[in-house]
């Protein structure tokens, strides 16, 4: 079976109103991808394996959607507050049509497997606002944390899987997603807006001066502040080569697995990573 979920998910997500006010997050393709190519090497699941990844992609969706909410409603103009009331009803939605599509199936008890999951999401959610508002962030407790959260709703699949592959599972998943988070970092230090609680951010605050920090925590930084900020504390170079050590681990736990079509199909998956670390000048460029 051909992975399309992208495509399908599109009949959820493409609605006038909501492109027309309002953004919404990148479609989770790295996961989904991943997961739908485990499930269907499942002689059992490869028949609900589209279903599967279909929903679990839309509810990261919806948990994403959610969370590009403002923390504040303070902005009265018009467009500011349309854009963020369609972005919790998008996040609601999507997040309903797995309740959907699931019951409509009769797959009540991934309904609960799921629904758990979310609640998980949420409390780490928490657990790193609450560690960041203290300041007790360290940038790879940030990448930690990331990951954990962006993995949770497809770690749950892992019971499901055929017995050679529940274990290196969680593995290749959190691998995959810790390349998928440094991979995104890379790109925040591009906007002042993007780099506030980023990779970048959390380094400069636990390695730079008492001047960078309170430059950061007074939000006090234009665009080319930001950038002397960033170049001063190599923070491309040290997403690159954090990436490319991300990259290796991932590659060899997949060169593990004892299947050459799901392996060709892995390293398929990971090419983004690999066209990003061999992109000229990627590091001048950023």
């Amino acid at each position: 079976m051909n992975y399309r979920i992208p495509e399908i998910a599109k009949k959820y997500t493409e609605y006038d109103m909501i492109q027309k006010h309002t953004e919404l997050p990148d479609f989770p393709d790295f996961r989904t991808r991943l997961l739908f190519a485990f499930l269907n090497r499942h002689d059992r699941l490869k028949a609900t394996s589209e279903l599967y990844a279909l929903v679990t992609s839309l509810v990261q969706l919806g948990l994403d959607t959610h969370d590009m909410v403002a923390d504040t409603n303070d902005a009265k103009e018009k467009k500011a507050a349309r854009s963020r009331q369609l972005k919790v009803l998008a996040g609601d939605y999507f997040s309903s049509r797995f309740y959907h599509l699931l019951s409509q199936a009769g797959q009540i008890e991934l309904i609960r497997v799921l629904s758990g999951a979310i609640c998980e999401v949420n409390r780490l959610k928490m657990n790193l606002y609450m560690m960041m508002k203290q300041l007790k962030v360290t940038a790879e407790d940030y990448i930690q944390q990331s990951v954990a959260i962006r993995s949770r709703l497809f770690l749950s699949f892992g019971s499901m899987m055929e017995e050679v592959y529940q274990s290196v599972w969680p593995e290749v998943l959190s691998c995959f997603t810790r390349c998928e988070v440094l991979f995104e970092e890379l790109f925040k230090a591009e906007s002042v807006e993007r780099f506030r609680g980023s990779w970048g951010y959390w380094h400069i605050m636990q390695h730079g001066t008492k001047e960078d920090r309170k430059a950061l925590q007074s939000g006090d930084v234009d665009a080319g502040k930001l950038r002397m900020l960033v170049l001063k504390h190599n923070v491309p170079v040290h997403l690159h080569q954090l990436l490319e050590a991300a990259l290796a681990q991932l590659h060899a736990k997949v060169g593990l697995i004892d299947s050459d079509k799901l392996t060709d199909e892995l390293f398929s998956c990971s090419e983004p990573f690999v066209r990003l670390l061999n992109k000229p000048k990627v590091l001048e460029e950023i």
